[in-house]
C-alpha cells in the first residue's frame, strides 16, 4: 500500500490511533544529524530508526493516512534565535489534535479537544521559549498542508532527502499570532519553566 513493503505496511496498520502513533515516534531516537542535515522520508525513518520534528511529522502523517485521515502537517515559526517546529494535525469528532516529535519535555502531543487550528497552535505558546533566556518566541503558523500534494514525487518511500517539503512549508502563507504591542508586553518564562524546558528525552551518543 502506498508503495511500502508488506513489513512496513504492517507497522503502519498497527498504528491505528493517534495515541499509538505518538507512542511509536516517541520510541524512535532523536535524529541529531551527526553526518549531515537530513529530511528523511517515512520509509527511511523506519530504516534508520531516527527522526527530528520534520521527519517525525511526515511519518505520523503517513500513519494517519493508512487509517483514513488526510496527511496534514503544520509549521510553527519562531524568532530568528529559536527553531521552528512542525507538527502533524488530525481531527476527531470535529476537534483538532496534534502529534509531535520533539526531544524536549514540551511542544508534544495535543489531545483532540481544540475547536480551531489557531486554538490548537496557541496551546503551544507558553511552552515555546528559548532555554538560555526564557524569551517566548512563537510568532506564526501555517494552515495545515496536505502532503498528498507530493505524491508524484514519492515522498513517502523516497530514499533521498525530501528538502522540497520543508521548503514548501517555509513558503506558504503564515498567520501571525501577536501584534507588536503584545510582543512588547511578553513576560519571560519563570526560571523553573526554563529548567523544565532543558529536560531531554534522548542524549547525543
Amino acid at each position: 500500500m502506498f508503495g511500502f513493503t508488506e513489513e512496513e505496511t504492517a507497522i503502519f496498520k498497527s498504528l491505528n490511533t493517534p495515541k499509538k502513533i505518538q507512542d511509536f515516534i516517541n520510541k524512535i531516537p532523536a535524529n541529531f544529524e551527526p553526518d549531515r542535515e537530513t529530511v528523511l522520508s517515512p520509509r527511511m525513518v523506519l530504516k534508520e530508526n531516527r527522526a527530528h520534528c520534520m521527519e517525525g511529522a511526515m511519518f505520523a502523517a503517513v500513519a494517519l493516512r493508512f487509517h483514513g485521515h488526510k496527511p496534514l502537517v503544520l509549521d510553527l515559526t519562531s524568532v530568528k534565535d529559536d527553531h521552528d517546529h512542525v507538527i502533524t494535525v488530525f481531527k476527531h469528532q470535529g476537534h483538532w489534535g496534534a502529534i509531535s516529535k520533539t526531544n524536549h519535555a514540551v511542544l508534544r502531543y495535543r489531545e483532540p479537544i481544540y475547536k480551531t487550528i489557531r486554538e490548537l497552535v496557541m496551546s503551544y505558546f507558553h511552552e515555546y521559549f528559548t532555554n538560555h533566556d526564557g524569551k517566548k518566541t512563537l510568532r506564526s503558523y501555517s494552515l495545515p498542508v496536505d502532503l498528498s500534494r507530493f505524491d508524484k514525487q514519492g515522498w513517502m518511500t523516497a530514499e533521498e532527502d525530501l528538502w522540497y517539503v520543508p521548503e514548501y512549508l517555509f513558503e506558504v502563507p503564515h498567520q501571525p499570532i501577536l501584534s507588536r504591542s503584545q510582543i512588547a508586553m511578553l513576560r519571560k518564562a519563570d526560571p523553573i519553566e526554563v529548567k523544565a524546558g532543558k529536560i531531554i528525552e534522548w542524549k547525543k551518543k
